[in-house]
């Protein structure tokens, strides 16, 4: 199994992930010597990103759509290696409606672009270990919000299956239940975010502490 491409062609920014790296720049020429601190970091970036008006969002609306096009031209001029693509999948009805993310990957949305800007040299691997030990630095009160936004999504979701399966376009599958190569994918995702917050809380306690005394995001 070919374990990455270097060929492959670097993925589509978004332009809030634009946004993210100019606020990553402006923090860096205000305070070059103050660490960021991902959690105040991130939720000012978002914060900051709500506030905007169509007009100041749309600088970075065009920075990704130019990205898009450099995109879709190298990913057509682009071949994947031998056994990569090749394997056969059951073809997915496009007005099915779409599994909702759990409460992580809710917040993993807000929070890669702020890795993403931080450390653009991560691979996916890399970013998702990172992710993976923000997440376990989270109190029950800070998971809080991504849990009920996640919960609220899953209601969606079902109330969207109940009216997919009336107008006859499912199986008999309960709705959020995976099968096949879906349970295995979601088994290797959880075995992977558990290694991850499983090695992060046996750092020594020196470390854990130098974490959580860095400087908040001015």
């Amino acid at each position: 199994m070919v374990k990455g491409d270097v060929n492959k062609p670097k993925g589509k920014t978004s332009a809030y992930a634009y946004f993210v790296q100019t606020c990553r720049d402006e923090h860096k020429r205000k305070t070059p010597d103050v660490p960021v601190n991902f959690s105040a970091f991130s939720k000012k970036c978002s914060e900051r990103w709500k506030l905007l008006n169509a007009s100041e969002k749309s600088k970075f609306d065009d920075m990704a759509k130019v990205d898009k096009v450099r995109y879709d031209k190298e990913m057509k001029n682009y071949v994947p290696p031998k056994g990569v693509g090749k394997a056969s999948r059951k073809k997915k009805d496009p007005n099915a409606p779409k599994r909702p993310p759990s409460a992580f990957f809710v917040f993993c949305a807000e929070y890669r672009p702020t890795v993403k800007s931080e450390s653009p040299g991560l691979s996916i691997g890399e970013t998702a270990k990172k992710l993976g030990e923000l997440w376990s630095k989270q109190s029950i009160k800070d998971r809080a919000p991504y849990e009920q936004k996640a919960m609220k999504l899953r209601e969606k979701y079902e109330k969207d299956v109940a009216a997919y399966r009336a107008g006859g376009g499912a199986s008999k599958r309960g709705p959020g239940r995976p099968t096949g190569s879906a349970k295995k994918k979601q088994a290797s995702t959880d075995a992977r975010l558990s290694t991850y917050s499983t090695d992060f809380n046996r750092r020594p306690k020196t470390l854990k502490a130098s974490s959580d005394t860095q400087h908040e995001l001015c």
